[in-house]
């Protein structure tokens, strides 16, 4: 007998979603920066998802945001705005009324809220700790044993052995990512850590995703279309130039700027 199909499954899974850091709230100036940022291209963002962070705004800004003019904005770059981060708290119920949802994600308060944070959990840890009692006299010392083998180190890069192909996103989370063949044109993968292609890379490649300004990518062959380091990116919408096309090259971040280095041949 064939056991009844469910109306739905709900899995966990990962989505990848940009940042947006809004440094101010003027529509015309933001349409004039995402048009800067996306040399007219229309199809830059792809419908990628979008995360409004608004913890950079000065003074009150943030209380003066149209929800609904920001979010056709984004949407007309092919953005779609999901929920919004680092928002006062009163601003929470009209953020919500527009659709979007409250990221909780990322912490507010910096390193004074982490260590408020921490020391709520030392005096909860001390709290819950026994009284002393007096120590009671020595017993005698155990014959030695052999220390116990160290435990395996958890997994920590993603290999790919197939081409990853147009419209594909590789997310290799909190991971390094190797990629053993091509990829190709409209696939974009990301990566935590540091990207490894050996083969051709074309695409859109990410790493450093959460952040780590230290990671890197390598390619066999660098034709991608952008390259991005802990959200630093370059484009290349007007081509490769002729001493990195096509050769075996790094990309690494110098304070705010993407380089491209050739490889020297093995």
């Amino acid at each position: 007998m064939q056991k009844a199909r469910k109306p739905i499954d709900i899995k966990i899974s990962t989505v990848v979603a940009i940042s947006a850091i809004l440094h101010e709230t003027d529509p015309a100036s933001l349409e004039k920066a995402l048009k800067d940022m996306t040399g007219g291209v229309s199809d830059f963002f792809e419908d990628e998802f979008a995360v409004l962070d608004i913890g950079a705004l000065e003074g009150d800004a943030a209380a003066g945001i149209d929800w609904t003019a920001l979010v056709a904005l984004f949407k007309r770059f092919r953005l779609n705005t999901v929920a919004v981060r680092n928002a006062p708290e009163d601003l929470h119920a009209g953020i919500v009324a527009h659709g979007l949802a409250i990221d909780s994600g990322a912490a507010t308060g910096g390193a004074s809220n982490a260590r408020a944070q921490e020391n709520a959990m030392m005096a909860s840890v001390a709290a819950a700790a026994p009284e002393p009692q007096p120590e009671p006299a020595p017993a005698p010392a155990p014959a030695p044993q052999a220390a116990p083998a160290p435990a395996a180190p958890a997994a920590s890069t993603m290999i790919i052995d197939t081409p990853v192909r147009a419209g594909q996103r590789i997310y290799a989370r909190g991971a390094d990512l190797v990629i053993m063949a091509a990829v190709n044109n409209g696939a974009e993968i990301i990566a935590d850590g540091s990207i490894h292609v050996y083969a051709p890379l074309r695409g859109r490649a990410l790493a450093g995703a959460s952040g780590n300004t230290g990671a890197r990518i390598f390619a066999a062959s660098l034709e991608a279309e952008l390259v991005s380091i802990a959200g630093v990116y370059r484009t290349f919408e007007n081509g490769h130039p002729a001493e990195i096309k096509g050769k075996q090259v790094q990309v690494r971040l110098t304070g705010e700027r993407i380089d491209v280095l050739v490889m020297p041949p093995a």
